[in-house]
């Protein structure tokens, strides 16, 4: 594609299977968008979405959210890049969301180009890029062993937006008409930034604007309103949200920087880092800001970074509460007699060593969330007491909360003549989880733009 003015991208949600306003994304459209980018995932609920290579939004909420976008798309004739499928980027996820697009285009009498780029990784590659010395730790872990490799159930590399570029391009040659890219684990930033970089926007502005819409309307006074429409010009970029009730003001977007971001100023992206010192954000209105100043300074080498999850054990969990002002009064000495009682009642009961299995107590309404952090109060009114057991196997962490029940139910501190009665939140207590699992790679890989990534071309999403 040839270098334009500028280039308008139009993110209608944070993320697809959020929901959005119809009207909000006719807007866009009005305003002559040239993409529609949304992000499909995320890492923030945890690691059960990669290790278990499942989706954290309903199918019913992605193909509404698709739904509205592609014949978005197809009516004006633009592209639509969704990244990060399936919540996590797996190559299920990629053929999930692809599935549902079928289905959404046969209803409405759509057969649009879609490009599906798959993003996993297999163990054995990465051995051999280890044991060449290209695979590097970033903090906090140390260097990666291969039995880490081994034990991921999923193991994704996240793209920069080079292989969306590609994808587009190569639809482009296929035919005229609005075209979907499914890509899996890609940086949020990536789906944004593709298309204006292809078309000529100079990088620094490209990312900066990319790093604020990655969201959607949380760069704006209303973030629940909806998206947000960015174009990028060779001198900077302009953005706007989608409902005329909402604002994007200098403090909304520049805060944005802030957001999952180590240095406020600065920010990594595979091929370089985004450079926001020098910005500036002036408002052009009551509800638009202009912003220039951005740089990208390209790296020295490209690196593109992993990310992999495993089972840790299985879990079980209990959830008791509490009223009595007595073990309210000192919380902490109960849930330590708890800890002490249940470790004793494991061994007599079941004959475990403290190595087969584990236990956490969290206090919801006293310092579940802060732990040692909260400031010092006054006795809570009620608690909530979370018991989450980890073990080898499912029988066994079951076992463990079963031992830990009529503790939950009754047990009294030293200084109450009377047995409490607590009060559990589901019958039966004890809750199975399932496997439970833990992100185990936070690594580089030195490598080119497209090698580690697969993109296939079909038709009407089959």
């Amino acid at each position: 594609m040839n270098a334009t003015e500028r280039v308008s991208v139009l993110v209608p949600a944070g993320m697809l299977g959020a929901g959005f306003a119809e009207a909000t994304v006719e807007r866009g459209l009005a305003l002559g968008a040239d993409v529609i980018a949304v992000d499909g995932g995320s890492t923030d609920s945890g690691a059960h979405y990669l290790g278990s290579s499942t989706s954290k939004s309903t199918a019913g909420a992605v193909a509404r959210d698709l739904r509205s976008l592609i014949k978005a798309a197809a009516r004006a004739d633009i592209p639509l890049i969704i990244g990060s499928c399936g919540t996590s980027g797996t190559d299920d996820g990629v053929d999930w969301v692809a599935d549902i697009a079928a289905r959404v285009m046969a209803e409405e009498g759509l057969d649009l180009p879609v490009a599906r780029i798959y993003a996993e990784q297999q163990a054995g590659t990465l051995e051999e890029m280890l044991g060449a010395g290209r695979v590097h730790p970033l903090p906090p872990l140390g260097e990666l062993q291969v039995g880490t490799l081994e034990s991921c159930a999923h193991i994704v590399a996240m793209m920069g937006h080079e292989p969306i570029a590609a994808a587009l391009e190569e639809l482009g040659e296929a035919g005229t008409g609005a075209r979907v890219v499914l890509a899996g684990r890609a940086t949020d930033t990536a789906l944004a930034a593709a298309l204006p970089l292809m078309r000529g926007m100079p990088a620094g502005p490209t990312w900066h604007a990319a790093k604020i819409v990655e969201c959607g309307g949380q760069c704006t006074t209303n973030p629940r309103a909806g998206g947000v429409f960015v174009t990028i010009d060779h001198h900077g970029f302009t953005i706007e949200p989608l409902d005329p009730e909402s604002a994007c003001t200098p403090i909304s977007v520049a805060a944005h920087m802030l957001y999952e971001t180590v240095d406020p100023f600065q920010m990594r992206e595979p091929d370089g880092t985004l450079d926001v010192r020098e910005a500036t954000y002036v408002a052009l209105d009551e509800r638009t800001v202009r912003v220039e100043g951005s740089r990208f300074h390209t790296a020295e080498q490209y690196t593109v970074k992993l990310e992999g999850a495993r089972v840790a054990g299985f879990e079980t969990m209990s959830f008791t509460a509490i009223r009595d002002p007595l073990i309210l009064a000192d919380i902490d000495a109960w849930a330590d007699l708890l800890r002490t009682t249940l470790t004793q009642w494991v061994t007599d009961k079941l004959a475990l060593s403290e190595d087969e299995y584990a236990f956490d107590i969290r206090l919801y309404g006293h310092n579940a969330v802060l732990d040692d952090l909260e400031p010092a109060t006054a006795p809570p009114r009620e608690v909530g007491v979370m018991l989450l057991v980890n073990a080898v196997d499912q029988a066994t962490a079951t076992a463990v909360a079963k031992v830990a029940n009529p503790l939950m139910l009754h047990l009294p501190t030293p200084r109450m003549d009377y047995l409490p009665s607590l009060a559990f939140a589901t019958s039966p207590a004890e809750v199975e989880r399932g496997p439970a699992f833990e992100f185990v790679l936070n690594h580089v890989v030195d490598t080119t733009p497209l090698e580690m990534f697969r993109i296939e071309r079909r038709a009407g999403g089959s």
